[in-house]
């Protein structure tokens, strides 16, 4: 991305589904409060294994659709089924701190094939347009790598990464995010996250990572608000596809990317 161009601001809803609508639907109202912007929704077909009718989400979905957000594929069930790991780092990654819902973390090839397709295949059946995939909790094994490098997906993101799938081309981004669990995750999140805010104020790209249980916290909402408020200054506000393509057509320096 050349120097004079603007830099990008991309803000994702995490975990929608119809379990999870009004929570998904109540950060989209505060964020509208602040300006309207495009946002990542990251859809989950069946949510811990739920298959629900969800016309409100679905109605609420084709209308934000309709007003140029974009909506990205989250997994299958946002559900970790496999077998426990072997190390402690894995242990802890998959039960601890993603609370069991790395869905991609640690299966075969072959079950994170089925489920992407499955997923593709609901997304197809409702006509939504799917360009990215994110992994349930940025999680992604080694067999889910090969498999999803099989779709014609433009991108993924991880917790540190924005990935272009067709060219293994990567930009660090790490993602800002709240930690609404637990008072204290309350309490220290939106510092780390505006801290971090003035760390990439020379990046290319800023990610702001919003997740249903945020909505239940006013001070986390306010702290959205006015943190989008501010980056709004600088940056551009696009949907992860359209920076994805952006960035192709872009010329940011090699020193960007790892």
């Amino acid at each position: 991305m050349q120097p004079t161009e603007p830099k990008a601001l991309c803000v994702s809803i995490h975990d929608v589904a119809p379990d999870t609508w009004a929570d998904c639907a109540r950060l989209h109202a505060a964020l509208r409060a602040v300006a309207d912007v495009p946002l990542t929704w990251l859809v989950v077909p069946h949510y811990h294994g739920r298959a629900l009718a969800a016309p409100a989400m679905e109605d609420g979905l084709n209308g934000v659709l309709a007003q140029g957000h974009e909506l990205a594929l989250h997994g299958y069930t946002h559900l970790d089924s496999a077998a426990p790991g072997a190390s402690w780092r894995s242990r802890f990654l998959r039960t601890v701190y993603t609370q069991n819902e790395g869905e991609f973390a640690a299966i075969d090839i072959e079950d994170a094939r089925s489920r992407i397709e499955s997923g593709l295949a609901w997304f197809g059946e409702r006509g939504w347009p799917v360009r990215g995939f994110v992994p349930p909790a940025w999680l992604l094994g080694e067999a889910a790598w090969r498999a999803l490098r099989g779709f014609p997906f433009e991108y993924t993101t991880t917790m540190r990464y924005f990935h272009w799938l067709q060219t293994g081309r990567k930009l660090s981004s790490p993602a800002l995010v709240y930690a609404a669990r637990n008072r204290s995750g309350r309490l220290l999140s939106p510092r780390v996250a505006g801290a971090m805010a003035s760390l990439l104020a020379p990046a290319p790209l800023v990610r702001l990572s919003l997740h249903p249980p945020d909505a239940r916290h006013p001070a986390l909402l306010r702290h959205a608000q006015h943190l989008v408020e501010r980056l709004l200054a600088d940056r551009q506000p696009l949907t992860k596809g359209n920076f994805a393509s952006a960035f192709v057509a872009s010329a940011l320096p090699m020193c960007e990317l790892g």
